[in-house]
């Protein structure tokens, strides 16, 4: 299977629209990607892949036969880039267009998350509701990398015209207001292997100020990451098991990054699913993998080798 892959041009697709507001973490993903592909002895052509329509990325990838996604947010992550691969009958690498879609609205991924009994922190879109009490997040429903969501304690009105103001500035479409979990930032990714989706240690992440929003993502030194996160050994089952079940639930593929809130009483809460998560310097999955020996030249092979169409 794995020579099949080597007699084949590779592409790693990374970068987005001008307007895409993870656009240059996108870059960077993609660059480690590229550079982690060269360590393994694997060539590949780094593309800033501007636009998903046909005829565009027809001409743009008329020469290959696979590529490893690498685009954050907006149509690289909601399901138009994946569907048109898919009419090309180009193998790429994360969820379908179905599950990218679902994983992309937070609106519809906390109802499937809820269907099948995954724990989430009590929410609505578009309203806020006084039963979630005084400490809210208030975040877009679609959108990444924490773009323009607010962590309110002591909820005023003038604090959520804000947060709302903040959210709209940044994205189109749906407002969840979710009730705020004291506790501790947890991720888990999950890779298929053989069919099996293995989950890799759990990570916490720990901020040196403020929550882990863009900026504590993206700054070198400003986030403190313990992997694998220091917990009992029943608490490190559930969230792994939890991000398996949200990976599979979710239909997702190949592989995907999910992150939980561990509350001050023990109780653990699905927040959202990433089907293209970050792969640069500072990324989860790469952190994740090499907590059990993984190099980022291993990872991205195996991820690879899940190419489908």
């Amino acid at each position: 299977m794995w020579n099949d892959y080597l007699n084949k041009k590779t592409a790693v697709l990374c970068g987005g629209s001008e307007e895409n507001k993870e656009r240059e973490v996108s870059l960077r993903s993609g660059q480690a990607v590229h550079e982690a592909f060269n360590q393994a002895g694997i060539e590949t052509d780094l593309i800033d892949l501007k636009d998903y329509h046909y005829e565009y990325l027809k001409n743009t990838l008329a020469d290959y036969g696979r590529v490893f996604i690498a685009l954050h947010g907006g149509w690289g992550e909601d399901g138009r880039l994946q569907e048109m691969l898919s009419i090309m009958k180009i193998r790429y690498t994360g969820s379908g267009k179905i599950s990218s879609a679902l994983a992309m609205d937070k609106s519809r991924s906390r109802n499937v998350f809820k269907s099948y009994g995954i724990n989430i922190p009590e929410g609505f879109v578009n309203k806020y509701d006084p039963s979630l009490g005084d400490d809210i997040v208030v975040k877009p429903a679609c959108g990444g990398s924490t773009v323009g969501v607010t962590i309110i304690h002591g909820v005023t009105r003038a604090k959520l015209d804000e947060a709302v103001k903040s959210a709209r500035e940044n994205y189109s479409g749906d407002i969840i207001f979710e009730k705020y979990i004291p506790g501790r930032e947890l991720t888990v990714a999950v890779i298929e292997s053989n069919y099996a989706a293995m989950p890799l240690p759990v990570i916490e992440i720990k901020p040196h100020e403020g929550f882990y929003n863009y900026e504590n993502k993206y700054t070198h030194g400003a986030t403190e990451y313990i992997a694998p996160a220091e917990l009992d050994i029943k608490t490190t089952f559930q969230a792994q098991m939890m991000a398996v079940k949200a990976h599979k639930n979710l239909g997702c593929s190949s592989y995907s990054r999910t992150d939980l809130r561990l509350s001050d009483d023990g109780k653990l809460y699905a927040l959202e699913i990433n089907t293209a998560p970050g792969m640069t310097e500072t990324s989860l999955v790469p952190k994740a993998a090499a907590a059990v020996g993984i190099s980022m030249p291993e990872l991205v092979k195996m991820i690879l080798e899940t190419a489908h169409v």
